[in-house]
């Protein structure tokens, strides 16, 4: 059980270094999203990170339910039908970009979940949002990467570990997800 003890030591001491004054921030600004409608929650990532965002959508369109205040989110994870056209068509690093060019409007919301914090699709689809006039929020283990520069506003827990960064990404969510709930 020594690498379990690793690998639990590693994700309590990542739990000890989350900005949690900016997961606040983000917590508050969806809870007034889905108290007041009439903006979007975009999510997206690669990988594990791609999983986190189908799984952050399911949990945000179903929190408001008992309320029936809805919080309107959408991963760009989740057809893989546009994905494989868009990465066909016009390169991978503009699968997410390009969907939020078509969708996304300005004073939505876009978040990205990002181990590195460097893969070119991400940071493209943070320059999309900025140059919409989306609020943006980059999820990110590491040192933040690129993306720690672009993003408005950074969680950025500098764990070294991908499967604690994607395990990190999923706590962040489902904290958040505790607080639309009350």
């Amino acid at each position: 059980m020594k690498f379990a003890n690793r690998y639990y030591s590693k994700l309590s001491k990542a739990l000890k270094l989350l900005p949690l004054a900016n997961i606040e921030k983000l917590a508050k600004i969806l809870k007034f999203y889905r108290d007041n409608g009439g903006r979007k929650v975009f999510i997206c990532g690669n990988g594990g990170s791609a999983a986190n965002s189908n799984h952050a959508e399911t949990d945000f369109i179903y929190v408001g339910r008992k309320k029936k205040k809805f919080l309107n989110c959408e991963s760009l994870c989740g057809n893989s039908s546009v994905i494989t056209c868009l990465a066909n068509d016009i390169g991978y690093e503009n699968i997410f970009s390009y969907q939020l060019r078509v969708k996304a409007k300005k004073n939505d919301i876009l978040i990205v979940l990002s181990g590195s914090g460097n893969s070119k699709n991400i940071l493209n689809a943070l320059k999309e949002g900025k140059k919409i006039g989306m609020k943006t929020f980059a999820i990110l283990g590491y040192n933040g990467g690129a993306a720690k520069k672009i993003s408005q506003n950074v969680i950025n827990t500098p764990i070294n570990d991908m499967q604690v960064s994607e395990d990190i990404q999923m706590i962040i969510i489902h904290s958040l997800i505790k607080y639309l709930i009350k």
